[in-house]
């Protein structure tokens, strides 16, 4: 019989550690749609141009993507507390320098890069990773509700910083957003462990409650170098490359310029993109569940397919109701393609290299986010418009549903350990 707690008792202090990872991670998360807000102030009071300031943005998102596995190597290293803990004081450093910026480089250094590498510590891999540690039992939902901080943290900040920016000025919203960031501080310090064990507890479900039929599958590890030689590392990283692309990178930066260009009042498009916060957390809670019991190929391949869709009906989309029926369909699958990428990865791969593996391949997500936050403003400037930004994006969404259809089985995948294991 271990010292460690058996999960007798109705609490869990995995719970404790679930609600303190979610609000660090909703606050990151939330901290990502400061730069939406920032495009047309910073145009008119520095004369910036679109190309310059979505090149800023682009770096932020490429930095975001290489502090994903930075985060996953350091979890591992040091704890997910520490590593918590450096990520929200980058942002809330970043934040409060932004505030004194008058020249074009120091918007790229801080928000391009301090702000980007904090955001990135404090993204979904490091959700993941923590999921893994602490839950045997509802992980895919776990993971869910991690992943729908990004909703959750849209919802709640954007329509904030909008209207800061409009009363207060974009100084504002920035004094604001740091604030934020800077109690989140607090309860990760008084609350945050880094192992079950550090609260004498095993992980939630560990007591046999849940019958794990791949424990093997799951618990084994792979090396990065013998991950990069394998299809299914790439199909995944590839397929994460067009979600960023089609989702941070495209709509995440450039739908509010795009809106207000149609026409849309500031009110009406805080609106649908509140709609739109919604509709991802219920997306993004009912992938978790449904990854946990269906076929997570079918389910990357229909959430990437239905992206697409949403996003070919985009430019022609000139009113209210249009407007938010777009938010409400596009929303559902915003972050909905997280939990089955997760467990497809740790299936694949195994758990003990998920947060290494998961962390390149989210990298793969920022990368072709910031390759479309950066052509987005090209594209907007030299066609008048974003239509064939927003074409691009629709084509490479029927491509990527096409490649998560040809990710391993989980059969294939058992077939394949059981030979690796010979």
């Amino acid at each position: 019989m271990t010292s460690l707690s058996k999960n007798n008792s109705r609490f869990h202090y995995a719970f404790v550690i679930a609600a303190v990872t979610f609000f660090a991670l909703l606050v990151g998360a939330g901290t990502r749609n400061v730069s939406t807000v920032l495009i047309a102030p910073l145009e008119k009071e520095f004369a910036w141009s679109r190309s310059n300031i979505s090149f800023a943005v682009a770096i932020s998102i490429l930095w975001f993507g290489l502090g994903a596995p930075l985060a996953g190597s350091l979890v591992d290293r040091f704890g997910a507390k520490r590593v918590m803990l450096v990520g929200l004081s980058l942002i809330a450093s970043g934040l409060a320098l932004m505030l004194g910026m008058t020249e074009l480089w120091m918007f790229h250094l801080l928000w391009g890069t301090i702000v980007g590498i904090g955001t990135g510590m404090m993204a979904n891999v490091l959700g993941a990773t923590i999921a893994h540690k602490w839950f045997n039992t509802h992980r895919g939902m776990i993971v869910g509700l991690f992943g729908a901080t990004s909703a959750a943290g849209q919802l709640i900040f954007l329509p904030l910083l909008i209207n800061l920016t409009v009363s207060q000025g974009w100084r504002g919203a920035l004094t604001v957003v740091a604030i934020i960031v800077a109690s989140a501080l607090i309860p990760v310090l008084l609350f945050m462990r880094d192992d079950p064990a550090q609260v004498k507890t095993l992980p939630y479900g560990s007591d046999g409650t849940r019958a794990t039929a791949d424990t093997v599958l799951v618990g084994r590890r792979t090396s990065l170098r013998e991950a990069l030689g394998t299809r299914d590392f790439w199909l995944l990283a590839i397929s994460f490359f067009i979600c960023g692309y089609t989702t941070n990178g495209l709509i995440g930066t450039h739908l509010l310029p795009h809106a207000t260009e149609h026409g849309f009042s500031p009110n009406v498009t805080a609106s649908a993109l509140a709609m739109m916060g919604i509709m991802n957390i219920i997306g993004t809670m009912a992938s978790g569940w449904l990854s946990d019991r269906f076929d997570n190929r079918k389910l990357l391949a229909a959430y990437y397919g239905m992206r697409a869709c949403a996003i070919l009906a985009l430019p022609f989309i000139g009113d209210t109701p249009s407007l938010v029926m777009f938010a409400m369909l596009y929303g559902l699958d915003w972050v909905a393609t997280v939990p089955p990428t997760v467990n497809l990865t740790a299936m694949r791969f195994g758990r003990g290299s998920l947060g290494t593996l998961y962390g390149w391949i989210f990298c793969s997500h920022m990368i072709g986010a910031a390759l479309a936050a950066y052509l987005g403003g090209v594209m907007r400037e030299a066609f008048g418009d974003y239509t064939l930004a927003f074409y691009s994006a629709a084509l490479l969404g029927f491509m990527a549903a096409a490649f998560s259809m040809s990710v391993s089985s989980r059969e294939r995948m058992r077939e394949m350990t059981a030979v690796a294991g010979d």
